[in-house]
Formats: structure tokens, C-alpha cells, sequence
């Protein structure tokens, strides 16, 4: 059984491919189940064996986004917020980087034409079906929990079906250009040896 290893952190446009995910009506308990996901407010962790295996991943992340990231504490407290949603709902951190770095590259405050926000570009209607009044799609955490939240409801919609999910998550369901963009910067930037749970067997 996986030991749980907290890495504790101290608290401290135009977009080519930018999302727009399209409003659709939710069943009763898919929307319950989507509200009670967004709720939870667990501390993030990096979920390894061992400690030097978090720590492994979490440098070799840090190295890849010095450029956009200089501040190296803002750096890793996004790289373990992410780690933490993307496991949490059973999504590759490494494709979850992929798909930020093509919606928004990496981009905090980033809005598309169509209205979506932040690092991974989700549309404020979601936040009127599963969240609360209050929630700050610019908000790092938030954001990630909504963008996290999402595709992996779009992976239940469509059974794992990684390229038909992605194309829902920005609204070009049955074009190839976009889940195409994803995959790709996914496995020729943010390869890691290690295989994280969610990734599509190839």
C-alpha cells in the first residue's frame, strides 16, 4: 500500500487553444457528486512511496517551469496543487501540466474570448451548477480543483476516452487539433518515468 507523503508548502489575452466548455444541464446526482468533489478543502500533498520520490518529481517538474515561474516557492506551490488535483480525481499530473500549458500557458489570470479563466480555463457557468458564490476562478487552488473536477467528468462521460474528453473539456468535441495539441505537449514536455495513476495505457 502507497505511503501518503506530505510536502508541506508555507502559505505564502489571446489564447490559441483556450477552453469553452459548453453548458449542459446536469443530472441531480452527478451534479450532487461534482458539489461535494469542489468542496473538500484537504491540504495538498504530493502522493509518493517515498519521500525522495516526491521530491524527485517535484524537482524535476520545478526545472521545466523556471522561466514561467521564477519565484521557486509560487513554482512549487503550484506544481504540489496541481499533483494533488489531478490524483485526487484520478487524472495524470503530467497531462493535467500538458493541458494547462496549452489552454493558458500557464497563465494565472488568463481569459479567452469566450470568457474561460485561469490556468486551466474554465467557464464561470460552472461555478453557478457545482460550486458557490464565492469561488475565484483565478484562485490557484480553485481553479485547478474546477479544471480537475471537469475533465474527469468528461472522462466518465465519454469512458476514459482521453481524445473525445479533451475535445469536450474545450468545446471541439470531433475535431482532432486540440486533444491532439494536449497529447503531445503532454508526453514531449512533461514526460516523468514514473507512471501516474489516470494515464491512458498505450
Amino acid at each position: 500500500m502507497r505511503r501518503l507523503i506530505a510536502l508541506a508548502l508555507t502559505a505564502c489575452v489571446s489564447l490559441a487553444h483556450a477552453g469553452n466548455q459548453k453548458y449542459e444541464p446536469l443530472a441531480a446526482s452527478v451534479q450532487s457528486q461534482m458539489q461535494s468533489t469542489i468542496s473538500d478543502q484537504a491540504t495538498p500533498f504530493l502522493a509518493f512511496d517515498t519521500l525522495e520520490e516526491a521530491r524527485a518529481w517535484l524537482d524535476a517538474m520545478s526545472k521545466k517551469l523556471e522561466r514561467r515561474f521564477p519565484d521557486r516557492h509560487a513554482r512549487e506551490e503550484f506544481l504540489v496543487t496541481v499533483h494533488y488535483e489531478a490524483k485526487r480525481a484520478g487524472l495524470d499530473p503530467q497531462m493535467v501540466l500538458g493541458l494547462i500549458q496549452v489552454e493558458s500557458a500557464f497563465r494565472k489570470y488568463a481569459v479567452s474570448s469566450a470568457g474561460a479563466r485561469g490556468f486551466m480555463q474554465v467557464m464561470p457557468f460552472w461555478v453557478k451548477q457545482i460550486g458557490q458564490p464565492g469561488h475565484n476562478l483565478f484562485h490557484l487552488r480553485t481553479n485547478l480543483r474546477y479544471g480537475c473536477v471537469i475533465l474527469k467528468h468528461y472522462l466518465d462521460i465519454e469512458r476514459g476516452d482521453y481524445f473525445r474528453a479533451l475535445g469536450r473539456y474545450n468545446g471541439s468535441l470531433g475535431k482532432a487539433e486540440y486533444p491532439n495539441t494536449v497529447v503531445r505537449a503532454w508526453i514531449s514536455n512533461w514526460k516523468y518515468p514514473l507512471r501516474s495513476a489516470g494515464a491512458p495505457a498505450r
